[in-house]
């Protein structure tokens, strides 16, 4: 086993995220007709709720089975990125959030109507190369202090410099693991684990046919890429495992898929704490995976406890 995962038993791991910081927010209400002025429904709107989305999703995953975790990434200076460093603070997250003055927040509005998502309204901006060379330089000083490194890529720009990000924690002896984004998996060179989805890995090494493919495309990319191993989410099909002396098929624990929304999010966290906590890589995969079946049966970005997991 690679020696950054050797991790020793650790009853309070410390996770670092970092990654695209979002705020999702939901409208709920009730749909009676139809809009006079196009054809559109009326909601009618009855309450809305709020809740960390992208990385922060990710941190409030890692802190919901109880292991200690920060969170580096950037907010504009406006009330959606206050909102988002309370609801951190509640969470029992350290958030280390660098404001730049030139962008808003990454917000996510879903419109939500008899239980059916209607509508989704996006407001984001890329960060300015000044705000992303002050959080360079935090990251650095952060790593002696955490034992798990996650990288939550959803393609906002907080992740430009994730290459030379990796190469710092593999050389500072971490554990990094990468939920990726896009069809340049290159940027990802060097981590301990990637996990991307089916479609995702489709983007980069097109399509296969049988399950013997698939294993020779996913080794192929694994060693191209320098990673100790890849974990290949796949929605009904459950994971795939490609190490290099093991692959790993673990079929899906879902009982009823409700919303997918933020499952990779929860798979990640509990793949970081389990490690964090002293699991094997097949263990902590398997444990993920029971995570992310038991999470998509919630509406929303959603978290799973130990509770559930082990009952």
């Amino acid at each position: 086993m690679p020696e950054a995962l050797m991790n020793k038993q650790n009853a309070t791991p410390r996770i670092l995220i970092v990654g695209d910081i979002m705020l999702d927010r939901y409208w709920f209400g009730e749909v009676n007709r139809i809009s006079p002025e196009a054809p559109v429904p009326v909601v009618l709107i009855e309450k809305s709720e709020e809740r960390l989305g992208g990385a922060a999703n990710v941190a409030r995953n890692v802190s919901a089975l109880g292991a200690g975790c920060s969170i580096l990434g950037i907010v504009g200076r406006d009330e959606a990125g206050r909102t988002v460093e309370n609801m951190l603070n509640e969470g029992g997250i350290t958030p280390f959030l660098h404001v730049d003055p030139h962008i808003s927040t990454t917000v996510k509005l879903r419109v939500v109507g008899r239980q059916q998502q209607l509508l989704r309204l996006d407001f984001e901006k890329k960060p300015t190369q000044e705000t992303l060379a002050n959080k360079q330089v935090q990251y650095r000083t952060l790593l002696d202090s955490h034992d798990i490194i996650v990288f939550s890529d959803y393609g906002k720009g907080a992740l430009s410099n994730v290459s030379s990000m990796i190469a710092e924690a593999k050389q500072a002896g971490k554990t990094t693991l990468v939920d990726p984004k896009g069809e340049d998996f290159t940027i990802y060179t060097g981590a301990t684990i990637l996990t991307p989805n089916k479609s995702e890995l489709r983007q980069v090494v097109g399509g296969w046919n049988n399950e013997e493919e698939l294993t020779a495309k996913a080794q192929k990319l694994r060693e191209s890429l320098q990673l100790d191993y890849l974990l290949l989410t796949r929605s009904e099909e459950g994971m795939s495992l490609f190490g290099k002396d093991e692959v790993i098929h673990i079929p899906t624990v879902a009982r009823e898929v409700f919303d997918v929304s933020g499952a990779g999010d929860t798979v990640i966290a509990t793949l970081a704490t389990m490690l964090g906590n002293g699991k094997t890589v097949a263990e902590a995969v398997d444990i993920a995976n029971r995570a992310g079946g038991i999470v998509v049966g919630k509406l929303g970005t959603a978290t799973v406890t130990s509770e559930e997991l082990f009952g």
